[in-house]
């Protein structure tokens, strides 16, 4: 994909991906800007003919709302808005979930719901087009009246504030816009607040973790299998008949999902001495079924999502209404991405079980898969490695949107919390991609002490594997292994 145009129609989150994996150059439609340009010019009309009190347009904001602000100073109100919420503290958000924000800020204003100016929306896609990077932090939003203090961090770039990465290094914005010839944007009523309401820190962050954990789910099939054989793991829990009777559409993809990857495998016909595995291999069909139950429900809201307006207020030119109400709250984005976290965090949680069994000297395998365990240890600590990540990730799925504080005088009572939802949830995705790597280092090593052969699937993930990380005969540095190992999980593989 070269190019995407903004016309909107609905984008799903598989397009989304494709524009940010290739580098699309992205631009509105004729047909969006005049929507933008509607709205816009409808909204100077209103404040020019309208003699009471509109939110955010002619009012300050949150308990500030029966505040009466002078068309004068309409433009210095958003202006100043934009720079007083730029409150955001604690590390910076990764680079590529701010282009996510500048992409799906964009995508939200474009509706001709908002009261952008078509240059401010424009300036936007010119900071993702030529990755002009606002640096914004992670702590600040509470999920509700919108993502507040990272939104603001990344506009103020558009009013020369701020700072911003600019070919790999971070700069003051000003210097940056003279750099390129470029003239601030100067903000125009309720356009502050167009910016700074809405949900894009969160959809941002929430839309990369469905991304990534439907990856994450995928390959964990495959891993599992690879473990399951070098575990000499039975196929019987995955045969079609046992998980169908269940009903449930996760659990009959995964028993499927197997079958097919073990396919002609030799190792998986032998015969069995064993009447039944470990819940660990045997319930993957249940367990990692439920998760991408989970995962195909996430994805469905976040889609939802990045094709909302969810700013406030919400302008609605053809009906002569401009209305205030809630659409910046995060509760969909917040109550979803906890359900996530736990269905991503449960897919590490048994992976690490596996590794367990793994090196426990059962099986025909040997102690801590070293061929003379004692005087070697082995891959004895990188499975407790994996245990405190799982354990890291069971802290981070204690709920972020069961909690409320109040803000802004009482204005803002009930928030959602989701921004912290968001954070940890990449938090946990980073984590299982390390768990998953443990798995491979294990399952790969097991299988090496088995003569027979697995499935094709199976036998070329294991000499893709192999160029990357060798067999450990001997006791050595493993540290520099393990991160071999997910880098090939979350970039080769």
């Amino acid at each position: 994909m070269k190019n995407y145009t903004i016309n909107n129609e609905w984008v799903t989150l598989t397009q989304l991906d494709e524009i940010l994996k290739s580098n699309a150059e992205v631009a509105l439609s004729e047909g969006v800007k005049n929507d933008i340009s509607k709205c816009r010019e409808f909204l100077d009309e209103k404040v020019k003919r309208h003699d009471k009190l509109i939110y955010g347009v002619n009012t300050g904001f949150g308990s500030l709302c029966n505040t009466a602000i002078s068309v004068e100073d309409l433009g210095q109100l958003q202006r100043n808005l934009v720079i007083s919420h730029a409150c955001g503290a604690g590390e910076e958000v990764p680079s590529g979930i701010v282009k996510r924000m500048l992409l799906l800020k964009a995508f939200g204003l474009s509706h001709g719901s908002s009261g952008a100016q078509v240059e401010t929306v424009e300036r936007l896609l010119y900071f993702f087009n030529n990755d002009i990077i606002p640096v914004v932090y992670q702590q600040g939003s509470l999920g509700a009246s919108g993502d507040l203090a990272p939104l603001a961090h990344m506009s103020l770039p558009l009013i020369a504030e701020g700072e911003v990465y600019y070919n790999g290094k971070k700069r003051a914005s000003i210097a940056v816009l003279n750099e390129l010839g470029l003239d601030p944007i100067v903000l125009r009523s309720k356009e502050g607040l167009a910016l700074l309401n809405g949900t894009q820190f969160m959809s941002s962050y929430a839309s990369y973790a469905v991304s990534n954990g439907l990856k994450l789910w995928n390959q964990f099939n495959l891993i599992g299998a690879l473990s399951l054989e070098a575990y000499d793991g039975r196929l019987n829990p995955f045969q079609a008949n046992v998980n169908e009777i269940r009903k449930q559409k996760g659990q009959i993809e995964v028993a499927e999902n197997f079958r097919a990857i073990l396919s002609g495998s030799e190792m998986i016909l032998r015969e069995k001495e064993h009447v039944q595995d470990p819940y660990s291999f045997r319930c993957i069909p249940q367990v990692h079924g439920a998760s991408k139950d989970a995962i195909d429900y996430a994805a469905q809201i976040v889609e939802r999502e990045i094709n909302a307006v969810t700013d406030n207020p919400t302008v609605f030119p053809d009906e002569d209404d401009v209305v205030s109400a809630g659409n910046f709250h995060g509760q969909p984005l917040a109550i979803t991405m906890d359900f996530l976290a736990i269905a991503l965090a449960e897919l590490g949680s048994i992976s690490e079980r596996r590794v367990y069994k793994l090196i426990s000297g059962t099986r025909d395998l040997p102690a801590f898969l070293v061929a003379e365990p004692g005087l070697n240890s082995g891959f004895m600590i990188p499975q407790y490695t994996g245990a405190s990540i799982v354990s890291q990730n069971k802290q981070f799925c204690t709920p972020a949107s069961v909690d409320s504080i109040d803000s802004s005088n009482g204005q803002e009572d009930h928030v959602s919390m989701g921004a912290n939802a968001a954070t940890k949830l990449y938090k946990i995705v980073e984590n299982c991609y390390s768990i998953q790597g443990i798995e491979l280092m294990n399952a790969a090593q097991a299988m090496d002490f088995r003569t027979e052969k697995s499935s094709a699937k199976i036998e070329q993930l294991r000499a893709d594997y192999r160029k990357e990380v060798a067999f450990v005969k001997d006791d050595e540095y493993l540290h520099p292994l393990m991160k071999k190992s997910k880098d090939f999980v979350k970039h080769i593989l």
